[in-house]
């Protein structure tokens, strides 16, 4: 079984503004197709003989021009609740967010949460978020937040570093928290904090499609023993599983010819079928 941890759904171009959607080129240097559908997910699972777990959250982050009603995300994963997992998601910066955070998971049943924190422009770790992470652990509520860089010009990128969980997972040890993208470009950030606690982990979404920085990434996690803080993701619909999985795999060809060290490929078998319910307490 594959368990995606990373999955956006949205109705494009509805939740974006057109300073969003004008400046998401910049994603991969060309213009990628936004739109997500489950049909067009599963259409690129062909590579996987077993079902795909997959969490699916939308984005709200004012400030960059990202907005989708978790109520639409509810109606997304309803056509397969067994497999789709559904993530409310929260921008602390707007008036209402704790009555959202309650409706999401009381109400709508959603299991875990994702935050924005460069995109809508605030610090996970800021006294006011307090609110967010002591419900996210009364409830067991794994929370997923973006760290990295990013392609909007207003997204403060001091906001998304890896080092600003740390402080986090220190007050609240219990909490189930993944830092996504490996926190690429500041993996040696997401390393360091991934392998301090216990219960933080951090997912490989969108990286392959950069092989060496992937390389190097992942060779950090090797010689720092934390293979096992690693959750599969893939970021769709900016790539996608099997789009995914060729990358991780052939992540070694690339050094042929060279005497550079090799990712073990047993533990990149190990992260792409690792079963991250148990561990994000969503089984």
């Amino acid at each position: 079984m594959i368990f995606d941890v990373h999955t956006h759904g949205w109705r494009y171009p509805d939740h974006f503004s057109d300073r969003f959607r004008e400046q998401a080129i910049r994603m991969r240097g060309y213009e990628i197709p936004l739109d997500s559908t489950l049909e067009d997910y599963r259409a690129h699972c062909r590579t996987v003989p077993d079902r795909v777990k997959t969490v699916v959250f939308g984005g709200k982050a004012k400030l960059s021009g990202l907005w989708t009603p978790d109520r639409f995300i509810v109606e997304y994963c309803s056509q397969d609740p067994e497999n789709l997992i559904p993530f409310l998601s929260l921008d602390p910066t707007q008036p209402g967010w704790q009555e959202e955070l309650e409706e999401g998971h009381q109400d709508l049943k959603m299991r875990g949460v994702k935050l924005m924190p460069m995109y809508a422009g605030f610090y996970p770790q800021a006294p006011e978020l307090d609110h967010l992470w002591q419900y996210a652990v009364r409830h067991q509520l794994p929370v997923l937040l973006h760290t990295g860089t990013t392609f909007i010009d207003r997204a403060p990128l001091d906001t998304t570093l890896p080092r600003h969980l740390d402080p986090v997972a220190i007050k609240y040890p219990e909490c189930r928290i993944i830092l996504a993208h490996l926190g690429h470009p500041y993996e040696g950030e997401t390393v360091a904090v991934i392998r301090k606690h216990p219960h933080v982990y951090s997912d490989v979404s969108a990286i392959h499609y950069r092989p060496f920085q992937l390389y190097q990434s992942l060779m950090l996690v090797q010689e720092y023993g934390v293979w096992n803080k690693l959750l599969f993701g893939t970021d769709y619909p900016i790539t996608n599983v099997d789009e995914s999985l060729a990358g991780l795999r052939s992540i070694n060809d690339q050094l042929e010819g060279t005497a550079l060290p090799r990712l073990d490929p047993d533990q990149l078998e190990a992260m792409i079928h690792r079963d991250a319910g148990p561990l994000l307490g969503i089984d």
